[in-house]
């Protein structure tokens, strides 16, 4: 059985359930994980040079890397903050929010925005916290920063807005939560004029300015007999090419919706919880037992898939021109042709799991550890 980590989505009453839950489903998972097969030698097909490194704390919670432009922003489990010129990897500003971090980082390449332990909703400006506003319920979602609004999504899937500049609550969409929710990163973010959040098993477009509901489009739909089976939150990074918008459901299925119109343009079957990247032709995943998967984004069907890192905890994939880029449990960065998988080059970055998803800025690949190693690798 899949570990899952749960949250009640209704506190008090449904606690004791909640965590019953939790103790039998790592339970079931206690038996070891197989055996990664050992890599073969590293050949180098694609040359990849560090150009960085900054150093941060510690880094054990779900971080999402915001990129805007050349500027990379990127959190600690302590709550250091800290903005990177991409091209150079020269701290932009460095600052700490004062409190553990469950959420994070948000921004708009000037304002950043996190969340707390505390449910804390904290947004800096240029490195300087600006506002701090309480939040109803906990948050592993990063925020989204834009149009000097910050948006954000709690663990229940309630969205919310806010004022950049005074932290004053613009609006608050809620919905009839689910008995049980995920303790994963969600989605959120914007496509043109439409704010896109996942509601359960689906991608939602609101109306940034009042939340309002424009369209809603099944990725999946519950299923099973008990809470647990019926689980189809979206998590994860989407892969978004102008309006196909593409996204996980947790165990279930990947999907591609046209955000304009609402409409599913295809869905099928995958097992992961991590979240997706790709490109105008393809869309790109890593299952949960490591294989590497790609799907035609114009129908979804299946244009390869590879087992060369099977077993070896993978993060979510990053297409950057004819790479895939992975990093995994071990500490070590892969780099995969993206026309079948094959491998083009393999490092070792710090030696502890890579945390966050890799990213690219300024034509270069961010990766961020465990350790709290923040590298900048440029392909030659």
């Amino acid at each position: 059985m899949n570990p899952k980590r749960l949250l009640p989505a209704a506190p008090v009453l449904r606690t004791g359930l909640a965590m019953v839950l939790v103790a039998a489903l790592a339970a079931c998972s206690s038996t070891s994980k197989p055996k990664p097969p050992e890599l073969p030698a590293n050949v180098v097909v694609l040359g990849v040079r560090q150009a960085w490194s900054v150093k941060i704390p510690q880094v054990a919670f779900p971080l999402q890397t915001s990129v805007n432009g050349d500027m990379v922003t990127v959190a600690s489990t302590d709550g250091t903050v800290v903005a990177i010129d991409a091209r150079t990897g020269t701290e932009a500003w460095r600052a700490s929010v004062g409190a553990p971090l469950t959420a994070g980082v948000g921004s708009d390449g000037s304002m950043a925005a996190v969340v707390t332990k505390k449910n804390e909703l904290v947004v800096l400006d240029g490195g300087k916290v600006l506002w701090r506003e309480p939040l109803a319920a906990e948050t592993f979602t990063a925020p989204l920063v834009a149009g000097r609004r910050v948006f954000v999504q709690t663990a229940d899937r309630a969205t919310s807005a806010y004022d950049g500049g005074s932290g004053r609550r613009l609006w608050i969409q809620q919905r009839t939560p689910e008995a049980l929710v995920l303790k994963k990163p969600g989605v959120l973010l914007a496509v043109g004029d439409t704010l896109v959040s996942g509601i359960g098993g689906r991608l939602v477009g609101m109306n940034p300015s009042n939340g309002s509901s424009r369209w809603e489009s099944p990725i999946a739909a519950p299923r099973g007999t008990n809470d647990v089976e019926r689980l189809v939150d979206l998590t994860g990074s989407v892969s978004r090419v102008g309006d196909s918008v593409c996204a996980r459901a947790y165990y279930v299925n990947v999907g591609c919706v046209d955000a304009v119109r609402g409409g599913l343009l295809w869905s099928k079957p995958a097992v992961s919880a991590e979240g997706l990247s790709g490109d105008a032709q393809l869309v790109v995943g890593t299952e949960s037992d490591g294989n590497l998967m790609a799907w035609r984004r114009a129908d979804g069907e299946r244009a390869w898939q590879s087992d060369r890192l099977k077993y070896r905890d993978l993060t979510a994939p990053l297409v950057v021109g004819r790479s895939i880029v992975i990093g995994d449990g071990t500490g070590l960065l892969h780099f995969v042709s993206r026309e079948d998988g094959a491998p083009l080059n393999r490092l070792s970055v710090d030696g502890s799991a890579i945390a966050a998803t890799p990213v690219v800025a300024a034509n270069t690949v961010v990766v961020v550890t465990r350790n709290g190693g923040v590298f900048g690798f440029r392909p030659e």
